[in-house]
């Protein structure tokens, strides 16, 4: 994810290649991505391998006319099993024997991708050699217009021969690539000279101008004039805006409660109050409640690790509460082991499950919990209540996810408990919500611009002219009902239409 778009890091997966000896693919348009994935599957059936298909941010996003007028052969074999405990049991006398198979194989591969026919390389001015994969290759021929270049689709293991010959085409050989110099490190490994990272940024998301003012400044180009401005005055901005939770999102609530109950010390960098909570964080729609006004979260390490911070904070001796949220397909998915965890090494954390019935960050998938199926099809649903009870969790409530009253009062009856507890927020995801409720509205008479509706967030709430404004297209009305229990003047109420 280079740019960091919807992670944390930009970690060079073209590494995970090289280091589990598999073979990796990577398109550079989405001809190339259509047309990869059937090469990758023909890899894995001739060479008996795992193969990895590449694809960062920029390439999944792209859109290009495709040709898919392709016949495929189908091979519509019964399904089997062979038995082959030395191929599929790795016990160490087991796994001797194979790593030769493994070193083998890459040999064979290597050999193969020497004639690998989406690998390309284009001859012209023998100057400028340029080598790139991936979305990167799209920046270098649009900024190296006049140069030679080497397109490789096969990331690993690389075509060293046609490296080679490419090499000894052109005088100069340069690597334009997003993140790590992986493959110019793989052109140096052979021997050639090169030049990469001196002028193309290890960290973030590449564009044409940024490939072109590198190679300007490392004198690879020389700069061409530019067309003066029409006018020297700066073209409006538009005003920033950070990523929020939408109007009726059922997590609002909670997160509102939590900053409330927890964050006093306001501003990073500044030890913890007594009585303020600690609150570890997993991955999901609710992890933008890290953001201003709401700002009621402290971790997000990955999937599934909340809980276990949570507990690990317990047991180091933190003196303050500590709280864990987490959203329902994420505990199905992995903070089911780290609420054993929490019972079995006798811990005293809250969670907080945040209950919207969907997987909704990343667009609406069922889960075990939701009792649909990832075809599509009605299964057997896992009751959350029922699971975290048969963990070992005696204290489990359930609570309306739009109502702060019965959330303050749980959470800090669960946080004084010398035991686990789990509170589930239930609410559904607005998005899924067919109907509307009728749209709330402010009385400008009672309004006395105290905005503490701001500090839940809602995107519906704006300030016109010194008092509080709802945009009746945007809000879900009497379906949340939130601002109406945080205004203290009542101003809040149900509309007319």
């Amino acid at each position: 994810d280079p740019g960091e778009h919807s992670s944390q890091g930009e970690q060079d997966n073209r590494h995970f290649a090289r280091i589990a000896k598999v073979p990796m693919l990577e398109p550079t348009n989405s001809q190339e991505a259509y047309e990869l994935m059937e090469w990758a599957f023909n890899i894995s059936e001739e060479f008996d391998t795992p193969v990895l298909l590449r694809s960062t941010t920029r390439i999944s996003h792209c859109k290009t006319v495709v040709d898919v007028n392709k016949e495929r052969k189908a091979d519509l074999r019964q399904p089997s099993f062979t038995r082959s405990p030395a191929k599929y049991v790795m016990v160490p006398s087991n796994a001797r024997v194979r790593r030769h198979a493994m070193e083998e194989r890459i040999i064979k591969l290597q050999a193969y991708v020497e004639e690998f026919p989406l690998n390309e390389m284009l001859l012209a001015d023998r100057k400028l050699g340029v080598i790139s994969n991936g979305v990167a290759y799209q920046y270098a021929r649009e900024v190296f217009k006049d140069a030679s270049h080497l397109k490789l689709t096969t990331i690993y293991p690389i075509p060293a021969n046609l490296i080679r010959r490419f090499a000894q085409e052109v005088e100069r050989v340069v690597v334009v690539e997003e993140l790590d110099p992986y493959l110019e490190d793989e052109v140096r490994r052979l021997g050639i000279a090169v030049t990469g990272k001196e002028f193309i940024p290890i960290i973030g998301e590449l564009n044409s101008e940024i490939v072109e003012d590198g190679a300007i400044k490392a004198g690879i180009l020389t700069a061409s004039p530019k067309p003066s401005p029409q006018s020297s005055s700066p073209a409006p901005q538009l005003p920033a805006r950070r990523p929020q939770l939408c109007a009726g999102c059922p997590h609002v609530a909670t997160e509102f409660v939590l900053r409330k109950l927890g964050f006093h010390t306001a501003g990073s960098g500044k030890e913890l109050k007594e009585g303020e909570f600690i609150v570890t964080s997993d991955i999901g729609c609710y992890t933008l409640g890290v953001y201003p006004p709401l700002a009621a979260l402290d971790t997000c390490a990955c999937m599934g690790a909340s809980i276990g911070q949570a507990l690990g904070l317990e047991k180091a001796g933190i003196p303050n509460k500590v709280v864990a949220v987490l959203g329902d397909s994420t505990f199905m998915h992995s903070g089911i082991t780290g609420l054993i965890d929490v019972v079995y090494n006798q811990g005293s954390t809250t969670v907080i499950i945040l209950d919207n019935q969907t997987t909704a960050m990343t667009g609406h998938q069922g889960h075990p919990g939701t009792g649909i199926s990832a075809t599509g099809a009605k299964t057997q649903a896992v009751e959350l209540e029922s699971l975290v009870k048969g963990i070992g969790i005696k204290d489990v409530n359930v609570v309306d996810a739009f109502d702060l009253k019965a959330i303050e009062s749980t959470i800090k009856r669960s946080v004084e408990n010398d035991e686990p507890s789990v509170i589930i927020a239930r609410g559904p995801c607005i998005l899924s919500v067919k109907t509307k409720g009728t749209p709330l509205e402010v009385d400008t008479e009672e309004c006395v611009g105290c905005f503490d509706c701001l500090d839940i967030g809602c995107p519906a709430i704006s300030v016109l002219e010194d008092i509080a404004c709802i945009d009746a297209d945007m809000c879900v009305g009497t379906i949340c009902g939130v601002c109406i229990q945080v205004c203290p003047q009542d101003a809040i109420s149900e509309g007319k239409r």
